[in-house]
């Protein structure tokens, strides 16, 4: 439970201490259900599989942050019945105090539980999970602020896998946009080379072409966006260049915070904003592309007649009030403006949403159906 101190810390801290709570949690459940054999795999579409531990997993962090900020919005990537009763060791409501000690810094300070929206993806890389590609999933949990992707969990429950019997095995890396990123010691990937990393199933002959287009040196073809981004922000390439709408604001939202949160850049293939209002369409139409430095230099080098295939975001209108009231005087307009040229078919409703994942209400929680594991968090044993 959380200290009578913590709860005084600013809620978007306390929400940040939750998320690495509960992303411990979530990764015990993904390793246990590995652990059965059974994975009850489904196939949502083409080249798109759900897992039990992709579940377990979402209804874990879903009810766990639902029942410490139940005015916030959380999104989940997996649509889930809203009546599945929730074993009650599912819930964690611990707050990681190595996130706490931390200040915060004051842009935050007043934010409230309207302005935050969580989005999750309990287990991204899931047909790398399938596959035995471990080292691939990561357990995503973004935090968004008036639409912009502020903070970020990305815990790797496969972490060490393959150190042998005993070895701690699991990781969590966390950061805070104008706080810094933690969890990872950062390499400087070699200055007379151009790594970029892409998808491994899901190219077509614009994801090739924009990726040849940044004349890689190499191309590192992995599974999992949070897995990407993590190369990147580790400094093991330069770039992640992905030029489909393939993706959704469920895998970049905590990526992109972490990474920015060191002084990188996430945006989409124009170069703009990805934002992340409740609702912004799920998919990123923009497509996307990330780097630590020189990121115009990539922008500028993906070709005309790619970037005409990809929309950019549009903002919501309370984002657009936000502006005009941070602008000053004849400015206000001119903040409008520029802000609305990015398409004005990417704001939906959530109707318009279709099965691309869902809001969740709270659930309910059912104390009768615990079972045996272990709801604290921190490092897990092989």
């Amino acid at each position: 439970m959380a200290s009578p101190s913590a709860k005084m810390s600013p809620l978007i801290m306390r929400v940040l201490a939750a998320s690495v709570s509960v992303s411990y949690r979530a990764g015990t459940i993904i390793r246990d259900i590995m652990k059965t054999g059974d994975l009850g795999i489904v196939e949502k579409g083409k080249n798109d599989l759900q897992t039990e531990a992709d579940r377990a997993a979402q209804r874990c962090i879903v009810a766990s942050l639902h029942k410490q900020f139940p005015k916030v919005a959380i999104f989940g990537e997996e649509s889930l019945d809203p009546s599945d009763k929730i074993p009650d060791n599912y819930v964690v409501t611990d707050l990681a105090e190595d996130v706490l000690r931390h200040t915060c810094p004051d842009i935050y300070k007043d934010v409230t539980d309207d302005q935050i929206v969580i989005w999750v993806d309990p287990l991204d890389g899931t047909a790398e999970f399938t596959q035995g590609l471990l080292d691939h999933v990561t357990v995503l949990i973004g935090v968004a602020v008036n639409g912009e992707a502020k903070g970020g969990i990305i815990y790797q429950p496969y972490y060490n896998y393959e150190a042998g019997s005993g070895a701690t095995m699991g990781r969590c890396i966390w950061g805070l946009i104008g706080l810094g990123s933690y969890g990872f010691t950062r390499e400087v990937p070699p200055a007379n080379q151009n790594l970029i990393t892409t998808t491994r199933s899901h190219s077509d002959w614009i994801v090739t072409e924009a990726v040849n287009s940044c004349e890689p040196t190499d191309i590192v073809r992995v599974g999992g966006a949070g897995h990407k981004v993590l190369l990147l922000i580790e400094g093991k390439v330069h770039a992640y260049v992905f030029a489909s709408k393939g993706c959704k604001k469920w895998d970049t939202c905590a990526p992109e915070a972490v990474l920015c949160a060191i002084g990188g850049s996430l945006t989409d293939m124009l170069g703009n904003q990805i934002l992340y209002h409740s609702s912004v369409q799920r998919r990123n139409a923009g497509g996307v592309l990330a780097t630590v430095h020189n990121h115009s230099w990539y922008v500028e080098r993906i070709p005309k007649e790619i970037k005409e295939n990809f929309v950019s975001d549009a903002p919501s209108e309370d984002m657009l009030k936000r502006r005009q009231q941070e602008a000053s005087g004849a400015g206000a307009a001119d903040a409008v403006d520029s802000s609305s040229g990015a398409g004005d078919s990417s704001v939906l409703t959530s109707r318009d949403q279709g099965d691309l994942g869902s809001s969740v209400d709270p659930p309910e929680f059912d104390k009768t159906e615990a079972n045996a594991v272990n709801p604290s968090p921190g490092p897990a044993k092989m």
